[in-house]
């Protein structure tokens, strides 16, 4: 049964797979977007955009977008970096953002997901949650703490009788986006958008892109072995031309 509500809430959704979505919600009445960075691209018709930094102690700008049906998080951010060199204010920044800010907002958003209403709700969280991540060691640290909390809250809705759940999406690396230093290239991440806002209207509790074609082998290579497979990612990362 849908909510009566027709109003999406894009956290961080100004740029790269959050703008993507914003694209994919032409049915919604409205599509609220909160992100820190101001928006390059053209926003879509029904959308309206206010600026907002995550590591902002007061979270009552949510109390103002209440009046939604649809809550999606993808503000984060990480660079390929050897732990040595990673300053100790980037740790903490990277784990405000990526982690502590999505548990805030969704706490903000509980009651909505503990209602006999449908409420969709996903946070882009990383393959890099599911297994060791050598040169991504903390935005890897932030991203499993994510995905840990994803798990056990859609436990305490399902037994509380709430059909509701957090959609946890992981992908690996994302063409299209500025995550990486790229740029934004919407017709590179629709398809994928669309494929997360499929799986959000299922109420899915896991989507990993390219889990059949990729992260299937490589899942099961890490769980056999995760010292071999942590050293197989180092050596992949420092050929990908991705380390600055």
């Amino acid at each position: 049964m849908e909510s009566e509500s027709r109003n999406a809430l894009i956290v961080g959704g100004a740029n790269g797979i959050g703008l993507a979505i914003a694209y994919q919600l032409a049915d919604y009445d409205r599509v609220y977007i909160i992100d820190k960075a101001t928006p390059e691209e053209a926003l879509p018709a029904n959308a309206c955009f206010e600026q907002f930094d995550l590591t902002t102690a007061d979270y009552s700008i949510f109390d103002r977008y209440q009046d939604i049906s649809l809550l999606m998080i993808t503000a984060g951010f990480g660079r390929l970096q050897h732990f040595s060199d990673i300053p100790e204010d980037f740790i903490i920044s990277t784990f405000q953002v990526n982690t502590i800010a999505a548990i805030r907002v969704v706490k903000h958003y509980y009651d909505h997901l503990q209602h006999d209403k449908d409420f969709l709700c996903g946070v882009m969280v990383s393959i890099a949650g599911f297994l060791s991540s050598p040169l991504f060691s903390v935005y890897g640290a932030s991203k499993a703490a994510l995905r840990i909390f994803i798990e056990s809250v859609n436990v305490e809705l399902e037994k509380t009788g709430s059909t509701n759940k957090i959609l946890n999406i992981s992908p690996g690396s994302i063409k299209g986006t500025r995550f990486n230093g790229g740029n934004n290239e919407l017709c590179e991440t629709e398809a994928l958008a669309k494929e997360i806002v499929a799986h959000l209207k299922a109420k899915d509790d896991l989507f990993i892109p390219k889990y059949d074609e990729v992260y299937h082998d490589v899942l099961e290579r890490y769980h056999k072995d995760f010292r071999a497979e942590g050293r197989h990612s180092y050596d992949y990362k420092m050929q990908s031309g991705r380390m600055k």
